[in-house]
C-alpha cells in the first residue's frame, strides 16, 4: 500500500504484535524539493537512512506490518517532535527552550544534512514547514500509531521497532562491548521505553545472527521512542542502529556487494523479533 507519503507492506495474515518502522528511508527527492536545492543528491542523501526499508522488508513474511516513509529526511524529519522548529531556518518560528538538535540544525524540518552542510539558502516560510507537517509528518504518524494501537486491540501489546542506520563515524567514540567496536546499537530511553525483558531479547537475538550490539549509546532513541514507548500501556518501543558501512559505501550511497548478505541476517533477527510477545506472567510459587 502506497501514497505520496508512506510505502505499507501489510502481512497476509497479521500474526505478531510487533509493528515495524523506517522513518529515514525516504528516497522520493523530486517530490520533496520540486526546486533544487543547494546540494547535490549524493548530499542530501547524507541523512538518509538509505536501504533499511529493504533491509527489514521481510517483516510482513513474519506476521507484522512495515511502514516506510517516501518523503527524504532532508524534507522532514519523522523522528522530530512536529513543533520542533528551527528559528535560524523558518521565519517566525520561536525559539522556546534550549533544544541541541535545534541548534545544530536538525530540526523537524533540517537545515542541514551531514557535516553541517546547509539545504537551502535563506529561510523559509512559516507556512511551508506548517505545509509538509500536515501533508508528510503527521499523515506518517497517524498511520503508524494506527497500526500501534490495532497491535494492542489485538494481542495486548504492540511491540514497535524503529529502525534506522547509522553512519560508521559515529562510532568512533562509541563504548565497546568487550573489546570490540559495536554494529548494532539498540536504544529504549535506558529504560523508558520498554520493559527490560524486550531489550535484554533483541540483545541475544542480534548478538546470535553474530552482530555486536550495544545499549544506548550513542544512540539511546528518538522521538518515536520516546513518544510511542508507554510499556505500563501496553507499548513497548525499541530503536535499532545499524552500522551502514557493514551494507553501503556511504560517500556514494550504494550497496556493497555483502548487501545481500547482509539483509539475510537482518531477516533472520527480524524473524525472531516478530516471534516476540508480552512477557509470559511469572507462576507464583506454592
Amino acid at each position: 500500500m502506497s501514497d505520496p507519503v508512506y510505502h505499507l507492506a501489510l502481512p497476509a495474515e497479521r500474526a505478531s504484535c510487533a509493528v515495524f518502522s523506517s522513518p529515514h528511508s525516504g528516497r522520493d527527492y523530486r517530490a520533496a524539493f520540486p526546486t533544487p536545492p543547494r546540494l547535490s543528491l549524493e548530499q542530501l542523501r547524507s541523512s538518509e537512512d538509505a536501504f533499511v526499508d529493504e533491509i527489514f522488508a521481510d517483516a510482513p513474511a513474519f506476521g507484522a506490518p512495515l511502514l516506510a516513509a517516501r518523503m527524504p529526511r532532508a524534507c522532514v524529519d519523522l523522528n522530530r517532535a512536529p513543533d520542533d522548529l528551527d528559528p535560524a531556518l523558518i521565519h517566525g518560528a520561536v525559539r522556546r527552550f534550549l533544544n541541541p538538535r535545534i541548534a545544530a540544525g536538525l530540526g523537524v524540518i533540517p537545515r542541514v544534512v551531514a557535516e553541517g552542510r546547509p539545504i537551502v539558502e535563506g529561510k523559509l516560510p512559516l507556512a511551508e514547514a506548517q505545509r509538509r507537517l500536515a501533508a508528510y509528518y503527521h499523515p506518517y504518524h497517524a498511520r503508524l500509531r494506527g497500526l500501534v494501537d490495532e497491535s494492542r486491540a489485538r494481542f495486548g501489546v504492540a511491540i514497535l521497532y524503529d529502525c534506522h542506520s547509522m553512519p560508521r563515524d559515529a562510532l568512533a567514540s562509541a563504548p565497546t562491548v568487550r573489546g570490540r567496536r559495536p554494529n548494532v546499537v539498540l536504544g529504549d530511553r535506558f529504560g523508558a521505553a520498554c520493559d527490560r525483558w524486550l531489550i535484554d531479547a533483541a540483545t541475544d537475538i542480534f548478538a546470535a545472527a553474530g552482530f555486536v550490539v550495544a545499549r544506548n549509546a550513542p544512540f539511546a532513541g528518538g522521538h518515536i521512542t520516546q513518544t510511542y514507548g508507554r510499556p505500563a500501556a501496553g507499548v513497548q518501543a525499541l530503536q535499532i542502529e545499524i552500522d551502514r558501512g557493514l551494507y553501503m559505501d556511504e560517500a556514494r550511497v550504494e550497496k556493497l556487494g555483502c548487501f545481500g548478505e547482509l539483509r539475510a541476517l537482518v531477516a533472520g533477527a527480524a524473524a525472531e523479533l516478530a516471534r516476540i510477545g508480552p512477557r509470559p506472567a511469572a507462576i507464583a510459587a506454592e
